[in-house]
């Protein structure tokens, strides 16, 4: 008799004595983002046959035009994890400030938080590239009872409990850590359920691709600009190859697989980076360092930087370890 695949709900269940916390509570936390994310593939994969692509008349926080799409997704995740009662915070990429979950029974007693890039990439579902939802899940600090405050939202990475993304691409996928190693999860379309798909995934230590948008070079700074001539010299196993999507889910997900680094540094255009601490770095950075790999920016740990506001940008390195370690390298001569 063939064996049947783990599903994801099993796969949580089998797995919750592992998390240190509440099992049930993270549970219900999976599966407000699970029910979600096949919402939002649905409405990902039916793009280009709907009016849901384009602008959406209105600029996020970030002061980047949101898709019709990005709206929509933002919605959908907040609303199906205030349902569930489960979180006494959110805080979204895509909305100024953070919001209160008090439950049906307005005592604040939920213990938890969740950050979320609701659909990173955005810009590229009019031309049918992959793009995702980027989640982290923190323990608040604040008292239980009491409505959160902004220090629940602002704590370092390593507080994490859980991370993952979800990739709506030629198939979809979520993949999350709980701070025990790294799993992915296929979607069976026909049934709707995920299935174990890539299980322990790990990045290779060494890689031979490079992602970055060599479209700013100029306005690079010299540490990164050395490393890409590193990357492009004919010696050992180089010239590595250079893939880059523009969709920060799409290319960490292909390098995990394969091996390699993505690059988002700072520039003379964006002085602090473009990415968000938050929303991407931190809960990319979880994934990494769970997969064996590394998250810097540039030269110190990700995940150990103490946030000060809800979207703060920072340069982001993150991939293969030693592909980081001799980025940083570079970095560190001009520090």
């Amino acid at each position: 008799m063939e064996e049947r695949n783990t599903t994801l709900g099993e796969f949580i269940i089998e797995n919750q004595n592992a998390f240190q916390y509440s099992s049930g509570e993270l549970s219900r936390i999976f599966n407000s983002i699970r029910l979600a994310a096949k919402v939002v593939n649905y409405k990902v994969n039916k793009a280009g046959l709907v009016d849901i692509i384009g602008a959406a008349g209105d600029q996020n926080i970030q002061g980047e035009d949101q898709q019709k799409l990005d709206v929509y997704a933002n919605e959908i995740f907040i609303q199906t994890l205030i349902n569930r009662e489960i979180v006494c915070g959110i805080a979204s990429e895509e909305n100024d400030d953070f919001i209160t979950v008090a439950g049906s029974d307005k005592s604040h007693s939920n213990k938890y938080v969740v950050l979320i890039d609701p659909l990173d990439g955005s810009s590229n579902i009019d031309v049918n590239v992959s793009v995702g939802t980027i989640f982290s899940v923190y323990r608040r600090v604040t008292p239980v009872g009491t409505p959160v405050s902004i220090k629940d939202f602002l704590q370092p990475g390593t507080q994490q409990v859980a991370a993952g993304y979800v990739i709506y691409g030629t198939s979809t996928m979520i993949v999350y850590t709980t701070g025990h190693g790294v799993n992915g999860f296929t979607l069976n379309p026909a049934i709707g359920t995920f299935y174990l798909s890539h299980p322990n995934m790990q990045f290779p230590k060494d890689g031979n691709i490079y992602s970055i948008n060599e479209g700013n070079y100029v306005h690079f700074p010299q540490g990164v600009k050395d490393y890409i001539k590193y990357c492009q010299t004919e010696e050992e196993d180089r010239p590595y190859t250079s893939r880059y999507i523009g969709s920060l889910v799409s290319d960490i997900h292909r390098n995990m697989i394969k091996g390699g680094i993505y690059l988002y540094p700072t520039s003379s255009k964006a002085q602090t980076g473009k990415l968000r601490l938050l929303y991407e770095c931190n809960p990319m950075a979880f994934i990494a360092e769970q997969a064996g790999g590394k998250a810097s920016d540039g030269f110190g740990r990700i995940m150990e930087i103490e946030p000060k506001e809800l979207h703060q940008r920072v340069p982001f390195f993150c991939g293969s370890y030693n592909m980081v370690e001799k980025a940083e390298e570079f970095m560190a001569k001009y520090k």
